[in-house]
């Protein structure tokens, strides 16, 4: 295909003298947004934009090429492009001569950075920020990369204006032929069946990539693998097959020890640069940290060992600190430093360990975190990572003390820049997490940042709709501003959350806000014709491709946790259409989960749930008996990934204010009772916990 060849054809072509000049547009209309990256480049001589009509207009009046550029305020290498070429006024010049130029931040804008990062991708095999695209002016892509130095970029305006005025046919040709390329990319798989079957494929996989030495998966770069832990920890509860577990284990502890883990301040950066999970790329995203405690927690569900419910405690307390607006609503990032000092906040000289702790506080740090003269990292700086032969919660009294001391002293630095807008999506996967903290850890603090987040989405990022209007979720809120319109992830994630919450207080406001959205939902993103749903809404006309995501990246699929909420929310209510929903979405994303189930892990786990038994628990009793709390905590504390828990007071079966699921359940004998059914249907109910803990683990009928 023509637009293959894209990249020769714009490196061949010889200049012929120079292009005549157009007047300047000047504006760099970037101050007045209020995203932390746009604000990044607000003083650049280039002319930016922010992805708007505006933009499109000029490009179609003046017949120009634009520019795409997409990053994110956390990106060490969107910086390092920033200072190499878009701060420089010969660089700018051609921008401004010769193109519209388009500055997007991906977290506000994740739909215009999943299309063309597909076109990226497409074209050169490989993705990343900065993201560098030239479309034309109907917003085609015709070439793209990620990253370039300022000599290759110059080159590449000058190459690519050329064959613009030259022979703007072959631009405008292999824009066509990429456009075709994506819609192809995005056309409805052959549906067919999944089964159990596709859950062991993913096994297979992962342990087939699996690293025995270090854990994860694959080699360097290695992401934490969160999703897809949690998908093992359900196959090894379903099959009982011990090297599940081991892969689990082996990575969590790993990840644990290295430098991957914060290990004064919690939680977790970005990824590891080596396959040790020794020296991480230093950024921390709350949605990295959000997965990774929900991990850990159900680990420490399954296994027990306190060094997993001790990170997830220290991961979520990182977020409480450090990542948590005074309104109640989580930041999304902090970055990895400076350019040219990527870790900086974080790493130790020796000398400087010695100045700051006495002698045996500094020889309980040098054994505890293996420190040396030389260093582990850039100018003879140590990365704090535990050795293997380390045991948690067996360090050196000394330990705790030195740890507060270094603290003190790390926030006398100056502190990695923080994004501190907030979104939707984002913070639903955080709410989950931290009610899922409440429950396995018994933390009331984490209930309390769970509720408290989702008021402020609630008040800020939700409008009811007045009159005929259709009630409206939004996607980020900076400064008082709340802005853009909710993509499926923000849905989805945020039902999610509230689910969760749900489970944790018991509070049927959760549970009533979480079916209005999945109403909205379904409203603005079902796909009626293929099944599943679509990433963006209708209204989103700007868009070249309606796209659906379906493979896990950074984050999970969106139509994958819709997934698994239709589950639930179907377990919760008996409402057949939920289910009906569920089983057409599994059958329009089934043939790319058994083409590649490792990329599909929230799907599967979605399946899992679809396929186990004995998920729908009671616990009725009055709010005073301490037997309903016993039983309560026990269900909330115990690895029952495929279970929904209601928990109140008896009701009868008109109470239209109860969860439909507690309708009509009844006290036995006056006493706390707890009904475990399937289906709707239940077994008969108990007073005696001891046999509900069988019988929930029990899948005969």
């Amino acid at each position: 295909m023509a637009w293959k060849y894209l990249i020769t054809i714009v490196l061949l072509i010889p200049l012929k003298g120079s292009v005549p000049e157009m007047p300047l547009k000047k504006q760099n209309r970037l101050g007045e947004t209020k995203s932390p990256y746009l604000l990044q480049h607000k003083e650049n001589p280039v002319h930016w934009f922010p992805w708007g009509e505006e933009a499109f207009q000029a490009a179609r009046n003046e017949k120009k090429l634009i520019f795409l550029s997409i990053g994110y305020s956390t990106c060490y290498w969107c910086h390092m492009m920033e200072k190499d070429s878009f701060e420089h006024q010969d660089v700018a010049d051609l921008l401004n001569r010769d193109f519209i130029s388009i500055k997007v931040d991906r977290e506000e804008h994740p739909d215009v950075d999943k299309i063309y990062m597909d076109a990226v991708v497409g074209m050169t095999g490989r993705g990343g920020w900065p993201m560098t695209v030239f479309l034309t002016p109907d917003l085609k892509p015709v070439f793209g990369g990620t990253f370039f130095w300022k000599a290759q970029f110059l080159e590449l305006l000058n190459r690519l204006q050329t064959t613009w005025k030259q022979e703007p046919q072959r631009i405008v040709a292999a824009g066509e032929e990429v456009f075709e390329f994506l819609r192809q990319r995005n056309a409805a798989p052959e549906k067919q069946q999944v089964s159990e079957a596709v859950l062991r494929s993913a096994y297979e996989q992962m342990n087939s990539s699996f690293d025995d030495t270090y854990g994860g998966f694959g080699q360097a770069p290695k992401f934490p693998p969160a999703i897809g832990l949690s998908l093992l920890l359900r196959v090894y509860r379903r099959s009982g097959e011990k090297r599940a577990l081991e892969i689990v284990t082996t990575t969590l502890d790993a990840m644990a020890r290295g430098g991957i883990y914060d290990h004064l301040g919690g939680g977790f950066h970005r990824y590891s640069t080596d396959e040790q999970w020794l020296v991480p790329h230093f950024e921390k995203m709350l949605y990295d940290n959000a997965l990774l405690a929900w991990s850990y927690l159900e680990a420490f569900q399954v296994t027990g060992k306190p060094a997993y419910a001790s990170v997830a405690r220290q991961t979520l307390d990182y977020v409480l600190s450090v990542m948590t607006s005074p309104e109640g609503g989580f930041y999304s990032a902090e970055d990895a430093g400076e350019v040219g000092r990527e870790g900086e906040y974080y790493v130790w000289r020796e000398a400087e360990l010695k100045a700051l702790l006495t002698k045996e506080e500094f020889e309980a740090i040098r054994d505890l975190y293996r420190v040396t003269a030389t260093g582990n990292f850039e100018h003879q700086r140590n990365i704090l990572h535990r050795g293997a032969d380390k045991k948690w919660g067996e360090e050196d009294s000394k330990v705790p003390l030195a740890h507060q001391k270094l603290r003190t002293a790390r926030l006398t630095r100056p502190p990695p820049y923080k994004d501190d807008k907030v979104l939707t999506a984002w913070n639903g996967l955080m709410i989950a997490a931290m009610a899922k903290g409440h429950q396995v850890l018994g933390e009331k603090r984490y209930w309390e940042a769970a509720r408290r987040a989702a008021n402020f989405i609630r008040g800020k990022l939700w409008h009811e709709g007045a009159q005929q209007a259709a009630p409206l979720l939004l996607r980020r809120y900076r400064d008082g501003d709340s802005r853009f319109t909710a993509t499926l992830d923000d849905y989805a994630f945020l039902i999610h959350g509230l689910l969760v919450l749900y489970e944790s207080d018991f509070d049927p406001q959760w549970f009533e806000w979480a079916k209005i959205l999945q109403k909205r939902e379904d409203e603005l993103f079902w796909d009626a014709q293929g099944g599943g749903y679509f990433f963006t809404s209708p209204e989103e006309k700007e868009l070249v491709i309606r796209k659906k995501e379906v493979h896990d990246g950074a984050i999970p699929s969106g139509n994958s946790v819709a997934a698994l909420n239709l589950l639930r929310l179907h377990a919760l209510t008996a409402e057949p259409g939920y289910l009906e929903k569920a089983r057409q979405l599994f059958e329009s994303i089934s043939a790319e989960i058994t083409r590649y189930p490792m990329g599909h892990a929230q799907a599967l786990i979605a399946l899992d749930f679809e396929l186990d038994q004995s998920k729908e628990i009671v616990v009725v009793g009055k709010g005073a008996d301490p037997r309903r709390d016993e039983a309560t905590k026990f269900f909330q504390q115990t690895f029952l990934p495929n279970k929904v828990l209601v928990v109140g007071e008896p009701t009868g079966r008109q109470d239209s204010k109860a969860i439909p699921l507690l309708q009509g359940k009844a006290l036995k004998g006056g006493l706390t009772t707890v009904y475990i059914c399937e289906n709707q249907t239940c077994r008969e109910p108990t007073n005696d916990l001891e046999l509900a803990k069988k019988l929930v683990n029990d899948p005969s009928p």
